[in-house]
């Protein structure tokens, strides 16, 4: 039995890079950033917030990794010729997953802080947390290319999907949406979920540091 042809890596965790090369051990990690904002970021998000502009902005995610394997199943183009070294062969490359999904988190994000909708702490941060999701972005695409898993072309095509399909689903969200919040709040399983919108408060985090510390107060006096 050939053993090899028998097993298959979940490309989304399988990152490889050459022994000794520093800067692909970091950029390997870079590349399991969307990994660490699905798992950690919008699983401990849904458990601990209940946010209705997190959970469809979660939504979103998935949506647009549907619609990116629709597309490489149906172009079928082949990785680069270093896919064989990385066991990478047995699955396409364009549009690249990664470079879409951490664009149009990028996306969805900028576009929430033009809103002015999460936890923004003044317009200095703003472009702060901006700043940064786009860096990590970039990095991101470039990891791609760098290890040799995507083309030039399938990461700069996956990052100009994901940017048009997040802010498309930005302006479907709140746009068209939006306006089932309150219904989704007040259903018998938003209640049950406990789930919320907070979209329309202008700055969350004080919001509910000011409240937390009023019901703390008010449970030592009685």
């Amino acid at each position: 039995m050939d053993l090899p042809q028998q097993l298959k890596a979940v490309t989304l965790t399988h990152v490889r890079y050459r022994r000794g090369d520093q800067l692909g051990h970091f950029l390997a990690w870079i590349s399991l950033v969307p990994v660490f904002i699905s798992l950690g970021g919008f699983v401990s998000h849904f458990l601990f917030r209940r946010e209705l502009q997190g959970i469809f902005f979660g939504l979103g995610l998935v949506i647009s990794q549907l619609i990116n394997e629709f597309i490489k199943t149906t172009v079928e183009q082949a990785r680069p010729e270093t896919c064989t070294l990385l066991e990478a062969c047995d699955s396409h490359g364009w549009p690249s997953s990664h470079s879409q999904f951490v664009f149009f988190f990028a996306t969805y994000f900028s576009l929430m802080g033009c809103k002015g909708i999460g936890f923004w702490f003044g317009l200095r941060s703003r472009w702060v947390l901006n700043l940064l999701h786009w860096c990590l972005a970039v990095v991101t695409m470039y990891s791609r290319v760098y290890l040799g898993y995507h083309t030039v072309a399938q990461v700069f095509a996956g990052a100009a999907l994901g940017a048009v399909v997040g802010g498309s689903w930005f302006w479907v969200v709140n746009s068209v949406l939006y306006r089932y919040f309150a219904v989704i709040e007040e259903s018998k399983l938003g209640r049950m979920l406990c789930v919320k919108d907070t979209s329309h408060i202008p700055d969350v985090l004080k919001f509910e540091y000011d409240n937390a510390r009023a019901a703390r107060n008010n449970t030592k006096s009685d």
